[in-house]
């Protein structure tokens, strides 16, 4: 995600850092360094000079000195990218018992149907009873799409594969709907944004009265994403924007910051194919992330998207076993790749093989790892699993466990410290991880982390 801009970004940090007089020549490197990433980022001009007329000025100043002018051009650009990516961070409100329609617009291929689901099994983890509406009657296969979605990932669908009204279709289930918090509406794309498209949106917010409207924007798309939003604004009022795609596109920045020069803030973004690949976007952290500092919450936001509140709940009470511990290790192969979460940890983001010498198998291997853990549960005794205290005090259980699900005693000792680590870290429910688990956590790769 916008990996070339945090490396550049990094570099110049890097480079302000270790000089020991901040002169011209080194501002000059370290802005075209930054220049260069913003606009491969696609990042649209103006602002990326702007940027570095503000940095230059800063490090021009004779009367800001030595560490402090460092930290001083570190913040600012920190600033300016959180800046133009929106400031604060925007969310929906909603209260449970209470019935909310979002409806979601967007051209042909922005990814509408996918995010529709993501976004009520994001709710639904959450406590939400969620529901999902098809009203997109031109596209073939839109509503069977939606359909085969919702018997993938349990949640309800309203579709009538025969009726060609979007406004009848609704009224047909409205009284049904109002039976869940949440309903997530599904409309009709169009290549551009035609007149036809214009009269059928403007319908049915007439006839829906939508609590919010969304835009969905693929990130691919770039600097268009200005034009495309400010569009639909005219169009049809948009609460907030959804991002699709974040995670293949070298354009992220352009949709990024066309969407926020047209005030249309963004809510989410998605960054894979998997229906646990979205998460809030929070400007702050998103910078964060970019520059190699981590984001704890989207990782917690993650943890929360594959675990339901009645877990969370019994882990919250202390009542976190065995029989929890291998509900998550099948639930972290839904989260996505280690790199990802990883990527997410503060102090644990340059540990990736790409930015490190690490082998780049290393990762993989921390999958298969998982996967021999949940051989020894299923080894286990229900006592062992109700009390995995039991084990580490008696080698004998060790050997009986590694011998019974064809592991080494050294994999279940690791699964034992994991264990421990998960019970600690989603108990907690915390935005910061201590210095203690952050080093347990590095340790596990084999790396120190010098913290801050």
């Amino acid at each position: 995600m916008l990996e070339k801009l945090g490396q550049a970004i990094k570099k110049g940090i890097d480079k302000i850092g270790s000089a020991i007089f901040i002169d011209k020549k080194v501002i000059d490197e370290v802005v075209k360094e930054l220049q260069r990433a913003l606009i491969e980022s696609d990042v649209n001009v103006s602002l990326v000079k702007e940027i570095s007329d503000k940095i230059r000025k800063i490090a021009e100043n004779e009367k800001i000195k030595g560490v402090e002018k460092r930290e001083q051009l570190i913040k600012t650009l920190h600033d300016e990218l959180v800046e133009i990516l929106g400031k604060k961070k925007l969310e929906l409100e909603f209260k449970k018992g209470k019935s909310y329609r979002i409806m979601l617009l967007g051209l042909y291929g922005s990814g509408k149907t996918t995010t529709i689901a993501k976004l009520a099994n994001y709710y639904g983890k959450r406590g939400f009873k969620t529901a999902m509406l098809g009203l997109d009657v031109h596209r073939p296969a839109a509503r069977e799409q939606l359909e085969q979605l919702g018997k993938q990932y349990n949640i309800p669908v309203f579709i009538d594969k025969k009726e060609k009204n979007p406004s009848k279709v609704y009224k047909k289930f409205e009284k049904e709907l109002k039976k869940h918090d949440l309903i997530f509406i599904d409309t009709a794309g169009r290549h551009t944004l035609d007149k036809e498209l214009v009269k059928e949106i403007k319908t049915l917010k007439k006839d829906i009265k939508p609590n919010n409207t969304v835009l969905v924007i693929p990130a691919d798309i770039g600097q268009a994403a200005k034009k495309q939003a400010k569009e639909f604004q005219e169009a049809c009022p948009i609460e907030g924007v959804i991002i699709t795609r974040m995670d293949s596109s070298a354009r992220g920045g352009g949709a990024l910051t066309a969407c926020n020069e047209t005030k249309a803030r963004i809510l989410f973004i998605t960054t894979g194919e998997k229906i646990n690949d979205i998460e809030t976007f929070n400007p702050s952290n998103f910078v964060s992330r970019i520059l190699g500092m981590g984001d704890l919450e989207a990782l917690i936001e993650k943890v929360r998207s594959i675990t339901d509140e009645k877990a969370i709940s019994k882990i919250k009470e202390g009542r976190f076993t065995m029989y929890e511990m291998k509900e998550q290790l099948g639930a972290m192969g839904k989260m996505g790749s280690f790199s990802k979460i990883l990527d997410m940890i503060p102090g644990l983001g340059g540990l990736l093989p790409s930015k490190t010498k690490m082998p780049e198998g290393m990762l993989e291997a921390q999958g298969e790892k998982a996967q021999k853990w949940k051989y020894i549960i299923e080894s286990m005794t229900p006592e062992e699993k109700e009390n995995p205290e039991l084990i580490e005090k008696q080698t004998s259980r060790i050997q009986r466990l590694a011998k019974g699900s064809g592991t080494a005693a050294g994999d279940v000792r690791s699964l034992l410290k994991q264990y421990k680590i998960l019970k600690e870290f989603i108990k907690s429910q915390t935005t910061e991880l201590s210095e203690k688990q952050i080093m347990k956590l590095a340790k596990k790769f084999g790396k120190k982390v010098r913290l801050r």
